[in-house]
């Protein structure tokens, strides 16, 4: 079994980054939009606080994570804009601690967890792993988010394989979220990594393929760009419609992002 202690200092390094960018902000700059609809800077880490803390429960209070599952069940469609909502409404100093002192908690939880052992998710059980890399998502995903919203440029890393990783093997998922068959083949994904690396995945002779910067596929599994602003690319049909649904996280189709103004 892989040690998972990297993955658990990805996760510490991607929210350490993303803290950075908001620590000092002025209170009427956590008020600024986002891309996302309706969601200020506030909205995104409340977001992340809210769900650093379902993830702390399913680690540590499998009974008190199954009760916030069956409340989120009635209210399906509103139960992640309701808790990004209540936690926007704190004042900024608040929120902030609030964030740190869950994914600390968080962090701790992670790193104790016998090996091998596996949680109660919003889908099938996880590991330990499973939840920091899903993590690791929802944290570069948002702070996307946020960082187009003050108009901050990051520098990508290779922590991006953690998204790419994800976007991958949700593959056959996003084809199941808008009502179409998956590829009975596998595709060849090759995508550069910030460092040079090569991230590839499926058998070298396959016939669907992907390929392109690491950076631009996570932008593209997250939604946080419009297909037409990246540059990935896709042999064969399958790929193709692939690349134009993919999505990394659950739940239902995201609608996207619109192409920029300045691309058309």
């Amino acid at each position: 079994m892989a040690d998972p202690t990297p993955v658990f200092d990805d996760l510490r390094a991607e929210s350490d980054e993303l803290d950075a960018v908001v620590a000092d902000l002025e209170a009427e700059r956590w008020t600024l939009p986002t891309p996302a609809p309706r969601w200020s800077v506030a909205h995104q880490i409340a977001h992340l606080a809210w769900t650093d803390r379902s993830a702390l429960l399913a680690v540590t209070d499998e009974d008190a994570f199954r009760t916030l599952v069956e409340k989120a069940l009635t209210a399906p469609d509103s139960f992640v804009d309701d808790g990004a909502d209540e936690g926007a409404r704190l004042p900024p100093a608040e929120l902030l601690a609030s964030w740190r002192q869950g994914r600390a908690a968080l962090d701790a939880a992670l790193r104790a967890a016998p090996p091998g052992a596996r949680f109660p998710w919003y889908g099938p059980p996880m590991s330990a792993a499973s939840i920091a890399t899903g993590r690791i998502m929802e944290t570069w995903a948002h702070g996307q988010d946020i960082a187009d919203a003050l108009g901050v440029v990051r520098a990508p890393t290779d922590r991006l394989k953690h998204v790419v990783r994800i976007g991958v093997r949700a593959r056959d998922f996003a084809f199941a979220a808008h009502g179409l068959p998956a590829p009975g083949e596998e595709f060849r994904v090759e995508l550069t990594a910030p460092s040079g690396e090569l991230l590839t995945y499926g058998p070298e002779d396959a016939a669907q393929r992907v390929t392109g910067p690491a950076l631009d596929f996570a932008l593209l599994v997250t939604q946080r760009v419009h297909r037409d602003d990246v540059d990935v690319r896709a042999e064969g049909s399958d790929a193709d419609r692939w690349l134009g649904i993919a999505q990394a996280f659950a739940g239902p189709p995201g609608d996207g992002r619109p192409p920029r103004e300045d691309a058309r």
